[in-house]
């Protein structure tokens, strides 16, 4: 084959080229640290690379933000939780310091308001919120678990009513001790009509009448529900699982019947005003049914309703409405299937189911961790029922006898002591005495009781901080492997897609020669020509 001078030329500038691709090749190395800078480079590489920096994503998403939030959420909860055991731990103390009959009304009173401010920082507790968003809410992040005082503003002028229904069950009946005091409202003439009408000379005592009545009752969830209102129905419901409304057997048929008789449904209810009235109606036996008392938020009956209606296993529903709502009060959506109506005809349908509420965060590859815990788990109605028992109960009952005993003996004072009138205060002073014997024991016996209560919740927020910890336990060892493999995968992209640049830079020195010697060769050829040979 012949060589002319024209293709020397093209193949100088060609292997020149040549050099300063490659030399181009080495010097983007260099500058991007990296083997390749498109696909076509090295395409087992470049997919390889991809897929490296696919894991390095996913990974680092896991480690630096997802398993870093979901550390957030546990550590506040874990705060909020120590704060909340703080708390009842003490309140169980003061609870132990309250048993004690001696107290007077005064002592009791700084006491109760000693223990309603720390059952009101138990329910601030939970209203603890993490970027926004509070940590025992369930999926209603947006939600506090208590009212505001700005919520309470509003709902003052925009009323808003929920409809709640609430599953109990024969587990859920407790008892109540009430002790009458009528006997004492105004001395032989009440004596008179507690003794079938005698006269304010006969010879009865006081004492004789002074009893310590055990009730029994459901306890609603709220005080102050919704009462009937002029003209309409009963605004409350005592049902079976399946909705039938319950009748309760006619306790004045004597001996009952097979099927026993039951009493028509306008009796199985009474509405009272007054807790005091219901409480004096069921211990005496007026009333005959359940007596529902809006104040309060009970169903109060006697032992023999109880016994004829109510048996272990038995599980019911309660539904009832409350359209007044304060600071502090509980929101029944995270609690209950309620129906919220608001002033402008707006209906809004809530059904909470726990299992649903709960929060998992993904924290690694097919991997997820609960972060949150529900409300009902720590944050039960009862610490703050058990607070309204104390001071709609407990506290007034002790005044009102502490009072009557003071009213009596003053009026002794002024009194003769060999007068009529005088025995009859010296028997009611008896009667008094009576009466604040009973109460005292009461309230000792509630108070031991409720030592009980706060134990049993420590011992449920004792369960949620260790699953808390055990969450943030896991969550740990999942950061702890996460990040070993970020450090894999980043270790490994390093090694696919980088360079040595020892290596790296000896050829590129090793190319620049190359290219400097191929420009020299190539000026001496393009120098000659086929004349320098003729």
């Amino acid at each position: 084959m012949r060589m002319t001078n024209k293709i020397m030329r093209n193949n100088s500038l060609y292997n020149i080229n040549q050099n300063k691709i490659l030399e181009d090749k080495l010097t983007n190395q260099m500058t991007n640290q990296s083997k390749i800078v498109r696909p076509s480079d090295d395409p087992v590489v470049a997919i390889r690379a991809l897929r490296l920096r696919s894991n390095v994503t996913s990974v680092t998403q896991y480690h630096d933000k997802n398993a870093a939030d979901a550390d957030q959420w546990l550590t506040v909860t874990a705060d909020a939780l120590n704060t909340i055991d703080e708390v009842l731990k003490d309140l169980y103390s003061k609870a132990t310091g309250a048993a004690n009959k001696y107290l007077t009304s005064e002592d009791l009173s700084i006491i109760l308001e000693q223990m309603k401010s720390l059952t009101k920082e138990f329910y601030a507790s939970g209203n603890v919120d993490y970027a926004g968003r509070y940590v025992f809410s369930g999926f209603r992040t947006d939600t506090a678990i208590t009212f505001s005082a700005e919520d309470s503003r509003r709902m003052d002028e925009h009323p808003v009513s929920y409809k709640i229904t609430e599953s109990v069950g024969y587990e859920n009946i407790s008892t109540i001790n009430y002790t009458d005091l009528s006997v004492l409202a105004d001395g032989k003439n009440s004596l008179g009509a507690v003794n079938g009408g005698l006269g304010p000379n006969a010879d009865e005592s006081y004492a004789q009448y002074i009893t310590n009545n055990t009730l029994y009752r459901f306890r609603l969830s709220y005080d102050n529900v919704d009462a009937t209102k002029a003209g309409g129905d009963l605004p409350l419901a005592l049902t079976d699982q399946d909705g039938k409304p319950i009748q309760l057997v006619d306790p004045t048929v004597v001996p009952p019947t097979n099927p026993p008789t039951l009493l028509p449904a306008n009796q199985t209810f009474t509405e009272y005003a007054d807790a005091e009235e219901a409480y004096r109606d069921i211990a005496s036996g007026k009333c005959t049914g359940i007596a529902f008392i809006p104040a309060t938020g009970e169903l109060v009956f006697s032992e023999q309703v109880y016994k004829d209606n109510f048996k272990e296993g038995d599980n019911f529903r309660i539904t009832y409405e409350k359209s007044e709502w304060e600071e502090g009060d509980i929101n029944p959506v995270h609690y209950f299937p309620c129906v919220e109506t608001k002033d402008d005809g707006t209906v809004t349908n809530y059904n909470t189911i726990k299992e649903d509420q709960d929060i998992y965060y993904d924290v690694g590859f097919n991997q997820k961790i609960q972060v949150n815990t529900v409300t009902d788990e720590v944050f039960t109605h009862n610490v703050q029922r058990d607070m309204d028992d104390f001071y709609q109960q407990s506290l007034k009952q002790l005044k009102e006898i502490e009072t009557k005993i003071s009213d009596i003996e003053k009026k002794m004072e002024s009194e003769p002591e060999d007068s009529p009138v005088y025995a009859d205060l010296a028997a009611q002073l008896e009667g008094a005495k009576k009466a604040d014997t009973y109460i005292r024991e009461n309230i000792q016996k509630k108070f031991e009781n409720q030592i009980t209560k706060y134990q049993k919740y420590r011992d449920d927020n004792d369960l949620a901080i260790t699953n808390n910890a055990t969450r943030g336990s896991r969550l740990d060892l999942i950061t702890e492997r996460l990040c070993n493999q970020k450090a894999t995968f980043k270790e490994l992209q390093t090694d696919n897609e980088g360079i040595d640049i020892t290596q790296v830079a000896v050829e590129l020195s090793s190319a620049e020669l190359t290219y400097q010697a191929a420009l020299m060769a190539t000026g001496k050829i393009m120098q000659t020509n086929l004349m320098h040979y003729i």
